[in-house]
């Protein structure tokens, strides 16, 4: 299986609707490394590091995030994985 990363920021009601713990735990669940935070512009930044197929359920998951979040739009740019070995919230 092919590896990848993709670098996100999802755009909209992103923050204070518990989208960074939804997104901890369907990483984990998924099997992908990485991290999630909060911008100071309201926006929410990701990095998912894992199998091709994985990595774009992750991003495909961005879209609708936690339940109570309105996403607006998810921008990804992808690349080659740095080797991340865990999924953590940061900030």
């Amino acid at each position: 299986m092919s590896e990848t990363r993709a670098h996100v920021f999802v755009s909209g009601r992103v923050q204070g609707v518990a989208f960074r713990a939804n997104t901890r735990n369907t990483a984990r669940e998924i099997g992908v490394d990485g991290w999630v935070q909060n911008l100071d512009d309201g926006r929410v930044e990701a990095v998912f590091e894992g199998e091709e197929e994985s990595v774009e359920r992750m991003v495909e998951w961005c879209h609708d995030g936690s339940p109570a979040a309105e996403v607006e739009s998810v921008d990804a740019e992808y690349g080659d994985p740095e080797g991340l070995s865990e999924f953590e919230i940061r900030r």
